[in-house]
C-alpha cells in the first residue's frame, strides 16, 4: 500500500536524509520524498500498520532533520 503525506522541510539535503532515514524504518517498503512538492510517498511493507510505521518514519527524521514534521 502506497500514501502520500504532506511533509514540511527546509532544503533538498534534509529531505534527502528524510528519506534515508524512512527507508530505514521498519514496515516500509520503499519511500520518496519531493522536496519542491513538500511530500512524502511511503510504501508499506505487506500487514504493516500505517499510523505505528508513520510514527516511528516520524522519529526517525527527527533524529536526522529535528525541524522537519510530517502530516499524518
Amino acid at each position: 500500500m502506497k500514501k502520500t503525506y504532506k511533509i514540511e522541510v527546509d532544503c533538498a539535503n534534509c529531505a534527502n536524509k528524510m528519506e534515508d532515514a524512512t527507508k530505514k524504518t521498519a514496515g516500509v517498503k520503499d519511500a520518496t520524498v519531493n522536496f519542491m512538492a513538500l511530500k512524502m510517498i511511503v510504501e508499506f511493507e505487506e500487514g504493516a500498520d500505517p499510523k505505528a510505521v508513520m510514527k516511528e518514519v516520524l522519529k526517525n527524521c527527527k533524529k536526522v532533520e529535528d525541524d522537519c514534521e510530517i502530516y499524518f
